[in-house]
């Protein structure tokens, strides 16, 4: 572990406060297997945000590999529940902080796990890499493409181990194909299916579990409930009356917190294509929309999002319509065509892909290339490249319009309402943090 940053502090007397206070693994115990881990091996996690996903059964783990010592939220009742519950489960309880800088800077912990909503990320993720933290974020990466640029940079300079929480390009079936990603890979290299592709995405497959998380016009004030900081919650988005859809899960549905079913939803499904199409550093020239009018507050649905890309190839995200449309996800190309259930137009397309070689394998394990160094399979640049697609979704659903994309400057063209949509202002001081 000698290039850690473990144990780089450690050697460095930077690390000091880390260690003065002995936790109750500081004799070490006994990881898999009965092998010995060192106090000094032994990952810590902080999460910010633990109403929804970072309450989760998948996210709240402690154990001997990563051992969970501080949560965070600026809902109090949120935060007493979940250290209860921590206290029930792990036997100890973490500790607790109001305010995220407070755990971001927290010297005992490694890992910050981001699970806030959108608007939280970039800020938060710029700052916990400053903090010369390793960070855990859900998806959206961003709810901005600027933001997303930013948190790359912010990754690269403190050299920080990066993983954005959408896993669908390395497990788990995608979306109505019947397959995992990697015989998708494999075909498409293969050239049967003949180039360029389009992918369609089906809600009836991806978009229906969130689709219809709308935001609601005409939102009346109510008051505040005593359990919340309300003020922090919204931290850099514009202060608005307070509304109990704005907050928690429905904050989905408002063009300041996230991008409807989209923006929340979008990159599961766009990241593995991106991966299978091997256009990871690539962007899309264009996008088009069919929707209707948006409202400048509450986001609303939307028919179809097509990108595509300058050497022809398309991503179709079907949306309204779904439900009793019969359309099926496909990957379909001038040679052939595969559907639902791995079935394909080319009788003999099992043969062909069996003799082919195995993707090149990447790193999937978080805590190990935590403890490497090394990039984990999602990382700040691929996911940078995926959330940057799904903002200009969300850039051309709020606009109402179709856009053209430049990759190499990463701006709209000709589009000044869309390129200030790029990077938005920021409430108060809280810009200053995304760095």
């Amino acid at each position: 572990m000698d290039s850690s940053r473990r144990s780089f502090l450690k050697k460095t007397g930077a690390g000091i406060a880390l260690f003065t206070v002995a936790p109750r693994t500081a004799f070490g115990k006994m990881g898999g297997d009965n092998n010995y881990i060192a106090p000094s091996d032994q990952l810590t996690r902080g999460v910010i945000g633990v109403g929804g996903i970072g309450n989760s059964s998948s996210h709240f783990v402690s154990d001997q590999n990563c051992r969970l010592v501080a949560l965070c939220d600026v809902d109090s009742e949120h935060l007493s529940k979940t250290l209860k519950r921590a206290k029930d489960t792990f036997g100890e309880t973490p500790k607790s902080y109001t305010d995220w800088r407070d755990l971001v800077h927290d010297p005992d912990i490694d890992i910050v796990h981001i699970a806030t909503p959108p608007h939280w990320h970039g800020i938060m993720a710029c700052e916990a890499a400053n903090a010369g933290k390793d960070i855990f974020c859900e998806k959206p990466m961003t709810r901005t493409i600027g933001e997303g640029k930013r948190v790359r940079e912010a990754v690269k300079r403190n050299g920080s181990i990066f993983r954005l929480n959408t896993w669908f390009r390395f497990k788990d079936t995608f979306y109505g194909l019947g397959t995992t990603v990697q015989p998708l890979k494999k075909l498409v290299q293969s050239g049967l299916l003949g180039w360029p592709l389009t992918v369609r995405i089906s809600g009836a497959t991806g978009f229906a579990w969130k689709f219809f998380w709308t935001g609601k016009e005409n939102l009346i004030p109510e008051p505040v409930p005593s359990c919340l900081d309300y003020d922090m919650w919204l931290g850099p988005a514009p202060f608005k009356p307070y509304n109990r859809h704005r907050t928690h899960g429905t904050f989905r549905g408002y063009w300041d917190y996230d991008g409807g079913g989209l923006g929340d939803m979008g990159q599961h499904y766009i990241d593995p294509v991106q991966y299978f199409l091997g256009k990871d550093d690539d962007f899309p020239v264009r996008v088009e929309i069919d929707a209707p009018q948006q409202h400048p507050d509450a986001i609303g649905i939307w028919r179809n999002i097509t990108y595509t890309y300058a050497d022809g190839c398309k991503i179709i995200l079907e949306g309204e319509g779904f439900e009793s449309s019969g359309k099926v996800p496909y990957i379909e190309g001038p040679l052939g065509k595969v559907y639902k259930g791995f079935e394909c137009t080319i009788p003999y397309v099992m043969d062909v892909i069996n003799e082919l070689p195995d993707p090149e394998p990447t790193n999937t394990d978080f805590l190990e290339c935590v403890r490497t160094r090394r990039k984990f399979s999602l990382n700040e640049d691929n996911g940078y490249h995926s959330a940057t697609i799904v903002n200009m979704g969300v850039c051309a659903l709020r606009l109402g319009r179709n856009l053209d994309f430049d990759p190499e400057k990463e701006r709209f063209i000709n589009d000044d309402a869309a390129n200030l949509l790029i990077r938005q202002p920021m409430r108060g001081e809280w810009g200053k943090l995304l760095r």
